[in-house]
């Protein structure tokens, strides 16, 4: 097996540690005081990671040049604003409509790193993403009863298309970051993730912390006040874009979000085998597809 895989299976179970954590954080904090938590209590972990694998690890900081810091300042702005696309598209009435077509943004990742990064795939990891993608698609259509004559009644309306251009950031994100870990030319792949990944978070600290410091002024005490699992919060991010960045890093971006989408296989185990919860028809048939499409992309890869 190819380690970007395990590396990649690491970072999806953290990033649903994250977001169960992040719960205990609703209603003591606003939609961005809680996304604000992701990158303030991250960039001392993700800088004391970078100097570690300096100080102990005997690997040399890479050199810094200008088209690192350009892919890292639109990846962690892409990231932001797909943030910000998602709760807008809360604030409409059809907003499901839009949420499934934000998980398109697998596709779009295979298309934005084809033309920004040159990123090639072959016929079968085109095939298996596709397969994989309706999957989580339809996933979301049966958690939000959503029927497939609505999607397609729904493709020219603003929900949909702030729904896909949530994709879109969300994906432009991912292709930045391998990016500019790939423009530092560096021999090896754990140090310029780990690099890529404290420069982009710092830089996301600064550009929300500004945001709200102009917007939403109490939000920053009350990160403060509510550390302990703000905290928690932190620590979870941060060991999650580890290795969701070292995957970038190894792997085509497409590849690697696709097989992340286990973290949906994830939670529905959870639901049920301990919250008991009943599965329709068409949310079984979306996992079997998920789970297809990830095992289709480990066979052709």
């Amino acid at each position: 097996m190819e380690i970007w895989i395990p590396i990649t299976i690491v970072a999806a179970f953290c990033q649903n540690l994250r977001s169960a954590l992040q719960k205990h954080l609703k209603g003591r904090l606003s939609t961005g005081g809680a996304t604000y938590v992701r990158f303030f209590y991250a960039w001392p972990f993700a800088v004391i990671y970078v100097w570690a694998l300096n100080e102990w690890g005997g690997m040399a900081y890479p050199d810094f040049n200008g088209k690192f810091l350009l892919y890292c300042v639109l990846g962690g702005a892409s990231q932001i604003i797909f943030t910000g696309l998602l709760v807008w598209l809360f604030s409409f009435r059809n907003f499901a409509v839009g949420t499934t077509f934000s998980k398109t943004e697998t596709v779009q990742v295979a298309l934005l790193g084809f033309l920004l990064l040159g990123d090639t795939l072959s016929t079968g990891a085109i095939l298996a993403i596709f397969i994989s993608v309706l999957g989580v698609m339809a996933m979301s259509a049966a958690q939000t009863n959503i029927t497939f004559k609505t999607l397609l009644a729904s493709l020219i309306e603003k929900s949909t298309l702030i729904g896909l251009a949530s994709g879109l950031f969300l994906g432009g994100s991912v292709v930045f970051f391998r990016g500019a870990a790939l423009s530092l030319d560096y021999d090896g792949y754990i140090m310029p993730a780990a690099y890529t990944l404290a420069v982009s978070v710092v830089i996301q600290t600064v550009i929300m912390g500004v945001y709200l410091l102009w917007r939403e002024p109490g939000q920053m005490r009350a990160v403060l006040v509510n550390w302990k699992w703000a905290g928690a919060v932190g620590v979870a991010g941060v060991l999650g874009s580890i290795a969701w960045f070292t995957a970038f890093t190894l792997e085509n971006a497409a590849l690697v979000r696709a097989v992340g989408q286990i973290e949906l296989v994830f939670t529905f185990i959870a639901s049920a085998v301990f919250f008991r919860e009943k599965s329709t028809p068409l949310e079984i048939s979306g996992i079997l597809l998920v789970i297809a499409g990830i095992l289709l992309i480990l066979y052709v890869r």
